[in-house]
């Protein structure tokens, strides 16, 4: 199966500038000590943690999918059970995600396709915010932008699948 994933072929961090400069994106590109969770990370960067995209790699039946969370929520998996009409649910593991990205824990964007060859899936904790930060494919690499202008080049289903930590 070929793979069309600018992943792929360079490094998703630069794959990811060149797609946010491509469109024409104003974006703030922070570099900070490597940071492995969504609270470190909002400390390096200096922004609260509801505005901290948490991205999840997730397993769903035999495919795996990208969805993105204020990282002030958790993950409801009962929504996305049944958003998907299915039992099997689970978190990527360390391997897939290195196997399948070329990313470790902490360092996935929330960007599916182009940038990563997965379908994104957004939840509504993202767009009540005026904007998003993450870690962009690097842990000491994080960008900072303008929820309107994510939305207008990611290609995503919005539904609601977080809860109240």
């Amino acid at each position: 199966m070929a793979n069309n994933s600018l992943a792929f072929t360079n490094n998703v961090f630069e794959a990811l500038c060149s797609y946010l400069n491509d469109n024409c994106i104003i974006y703030r590109q922070i570099q900070h000590q490597a940071t492995y969770t969504s609270e470190e990370s909002s400390l390096a960067r200096g922004e609260d943690l509801s505005i901290d995209g948490k991205a999840l790699f997730m397993k769903v039946d035999d495919q795996f999918h990208l969805f993105v969370l204020s990282a002030a929520k958790k993950c409801d998996w009962k929504k996305i059970k049944e958003r998907f009409n299915t039992k099997k649910l689970r978190f990527a593991t360390n391997n897939e995600l290195f196997q399948l990205t070329g990313l470790v824990p902490g360092s996935m964007p929330p960007f599916g396709r182009p940038i990563l060859a997965f379908d994104l899936f957004i939840d509504e904790s993202i767009i009540k915010n005026e904007k998003i930060a993450f870690n962009a494919g690097l842990l000491t690499e994080s960008i900072v932008m303008q929820v309107a202008d994510y939305l207008k080049i990611v290609n995503a289903e919005v539904f609601s699948f977080s809860i109240d930590k």
